[in-house]
């Protein structure tokens, strides 16, 4: 446990989706450092033993469990918490799924299929995929944020104003992420930890992982912000960047059709290159590929690319 925290949030405190009137785990001051148990996004529905066979048996009523809620004294609808991303915990156990109907390629990849992760929770050494590709691993929490304004429960898989399932990979250790509140006390949870991610998570999935999360959590009075933004302590892309990059792209009207264009040839260029079968490339791409818009200005056409990182078989 954490030494200098000033709470502990445990595992069992958590909930499915978003809801202003559930009650809160613990009520803390602002400049408060809590340590928060985080669960997978599957709940622990897999284990270090799940198999392919427990893909179709996912309970979708149990993903991204998130721990919490914290309410934040003082913390009311206009302000924004600042939350410094402390430091994570990892467990050392991970998983990547292929779930049908699910992912950027699900018209292509309607088979399930499961990747079990083992890595050193203490040195983060790059991560072994098959029998020659090692990960660069970067821990994160994938949803973090607060409550809605609106009434109700609110699914916990879509993003939202206040943040929620951002899956932004660069919600690592030393990031100052700034969310909006919107209602009393702000209701912040967080879950969905990563051990790494590329930026798109194009399967669906990244090396889903629990562990736990040590965050400080502070209070920025009319703050007036209407999305999360944050600060990044320095580079994002140094654990990936020694070797270069294989880049594929698409070409053309519409985003989403040039995404799945340049993620659909970067398939094609490692099953073809490292003999993987299509589905452990996708998979493969999801953990460590980034999606970038690389043009939106020369209409009709815009440019997206996939970047894979060649450290991960160098």
């Amino acid at each position: 446990m954490c030494n200098n925290c000033d709470y502990t949030i445990h595992g069992r405190n958590h909930h499915f989706g978003w809801d202003n009137s559930f009650v809160p785990a613990e009520r803390v001051a602002p400049g408060s450092t809590i340590e928060f148990e985080c669960l997978d996004s599957s709940g622990g529905q897999f284990d270090a033993d799940s198999t392919v066979v427990d893909v179709p048996k996912l309970d979708f009523a149990r993903v991204n469990p998130v721990t919490g809620p914290i309410f934040v004294e003082e913390a009311e609808p206009g302000d924004a918490l600042k939350i410094t991303i402390e430091q994570f915990k990892p467990s050392g156990f991970g998983w990547t799924a292929n779930i049908p109907g699910f992912g950027l390629l699900a018209d292509d990849f309607t088979e399930p299929a499961l990747n079990i992760w083992k890595y050193d929770a203490s040195s983060l050494e790059p991560a072994l995929f098959g029998k020659n590709a090692r990960v660069p691993l970067k821990p994160f929490a994938g949803t973090i944020g607060n409550a809605p304004e609106e009434a109700g429960l609110h699914s916990v898989v879509p993003p939202r104003r206040m943040g929620g399932n951002l899956d932004i990979r660069d919600l690592a250790a030393g990031t100052v992420l700034y969310l909006p509140v919107e209602v009393a006390g702000a209701l912040f949870s967080v879950g969905d930890t990563h051990a790494a991610q590329g930026d798109g998570e194009v399967c669906g999935t990244a090396i889903e992982s629990p562990m736990n999360a040590v965050l400080t959590i502070d209070l920025v009075k009319d703050a007036r912000l209407r999305f999360p933004r944050f600060t990044t302590p320095g580079p994002v892309t140094r654990h990936l960047d020694a070797k270069g990059y294989e880049v594929t792209t698409g070409v053309g009207p519409d985003l989403m059709s040039g995404a799945k264009a340049a993620v659909s040839q970067m398939v094609d260029l490692l099953a073809g290159r490292y003999g993987l079968d299509p589905v452990e490339a996708y998979m493969l791409g999801s953990v460590c590929g980034d999606l970038r818009i690389s043009e939106i200005v020369d209409m009709p056409n815009w440019v997206v690319s996939f970047y894979f990182p060649r450290v991960v078989f160098e």
